[in-house]
């Protein structure tokens, strides 16, 4: 079972965004220092798997992410939320115990 769990919905979402792009090998999910809060997640197609990496299977999708960034990130949910002809990824993180005024960033305990 994965640490990062992603639902049907958010998982054919990224699938839309990896047709096409041949060099992609999946999706990485990671944090990174940003914002008032200290962090903040971000998505981008893995072109690459490194040796720090660990690699899930979820719902038909390969989901990479950085082993440094993966304690912030257990047991996350991402989803993807329908709002009239608007579409986003909602990150469903258990690990978050605050986050800035503008949504943007989050912080987590140590």
């Amino acid at each position: 079972m994965s640490e990062i769990r992603v639902t049907d919905s958010a998982a054919a979402h990224l699938q839309k965004s990896l047709q096409g792009q041949n060099d992609a090998l999946g999706v990485r999910v990671g944090v990174k220092s940003s914002g008032c809060s200290g962090l903040s997640y971000y998505l981008e197609l893995a072109k690459a798997i490194h040796p720090q990496d660990v690699v899930y299977q979820v719902n038909g999708l390969q989901l990479v992410v950085d082993s440094a960034g993966l304690r912030h990130l257990k047991g996350m949910e991402i989803d993807c939320i329908r709002e009239g002809l608007n579409e986003y990824l909602k990150f469903n993180n258990p690990n978050v115990k605050g986050t800035c005024g503008c949504g943007e960033s989050f912080s987590v305990e140590e």
